[in-house]
């Protein structure tokens, strides 16, 4: 029990004096001593006293942080939940601008025909109906146009779906190079398409839709057996006062119906 290390305050170390202790309990040529007891008991009294000592200071150190956060002012607290509501509301604004963004994407989606980028039958459906078939001012002329691909089954038969495809692509671009600013197109299904003329009288709208026949006609795709050349059928038709919907399309589409009986490659007027 002599020769203990010291601290530097001159006290001796605890924790040396306490491995001392276990290591003279420890030994067996001790086990007889009368005082052995004793200081097992000791030292037991000790390590409980310790444990108990370091659970007051946890307790006691836990108060004090709780007590420094009680003493926060008020103005503090506001300050830093204010700060919390604003970080929301920007995380808020963002989500709101994705949703937004989100379904403007998916809107437009819906409305595009995947393959030649023009508007589908629902686009074409909703531009008829907000005002560029002027149901609302029928002094107002409007034209609308039915115009189908000539023959395409055999183009995908002869040629493989791959070129038709290739073709109706043409056709879209055909289409958006020839008409005016304030046309309308848009691909009906299939090889189908619609053509909206507003504001035109039934000899300008032919006019156009001679000129978007001539244009489909200049269409030429390469191929290892030869060119790929198509032609199209049109029929076009006047929207007459107080008529539905329904029935001027039903008139382009009969027009269009005849101009195949009669040779295909051409445009008819209802």
């Amino acid at each position: 029990m002599k020769g203990l290390p010291v601290s530097p305050f001159g006290q001796t170390d605890e924790s040396a004096l306490l491995e001392e202790i276990d290591r003279f309990l420890a030994s067996g040529a001790h086990q007889d001593n009368p005082l052995r007891d004793l200081l097992v008991r000791l030292l037991t009294l000790h390590r409980q006293q310790n444990e108990r000592l370091l659970r007051l200071i946890h307790l006691s150190d836990g108060y004090h942080d709780l007590g420094r956060m009680q003493s926060a002012s008020l103005a503090q607290r506001l300050e830093r939940h204010l700060h919390r509501l604003e970080k929301l509301a920007r995380i808020s604004d963002r989500y709101q601008d994705q949703l937004r963004s989100l379904n403007d994407a998916l809107l437009k989606s819906s409305l595009k025909d995947p393959l030649t980028e023009l508007g589908n039958r629902r686009y074409l459906m909703e531009r008829l109906g907000d005002g560029h078939f002027p149901a609302s001012n029928p002094t107002e002329p409007c034209c609308i146009a039915m115009l189908d691909v000539d023959h395409f089954k055999r183009i995908n038969d002869g040629w493989g779906h791959e070129i038709g495809d290739e073709t109706l692509k043409h056709i879209a671009s055909a289409l958006r190079e020839t008409i005016r600013h304030s046309d309308i197109i848009g691909r009906w299904g299939g090889e189908e398409f619609l053509l909206i003329f507003p504001a035109t009288e039934l000899a300008e709208a032919l006019v156009i839709a001679e000129r978007i026949r001539q244009a489909i006609m200049a269409i030429s795709i390469a191929h290892p057996l030869g060119p790929v050349t198509v032609s199209a059928s049109i029929g076009l038709t006047l929207r007459r006062h107080d008529e539905p919907l329904t029935i001027t399309l039903s008139r382009a589409d009969e027009a269009l119906l005849q101009a195949k009986r009669t040779g295909r490659n051409r445009t008819v007027t209802d």
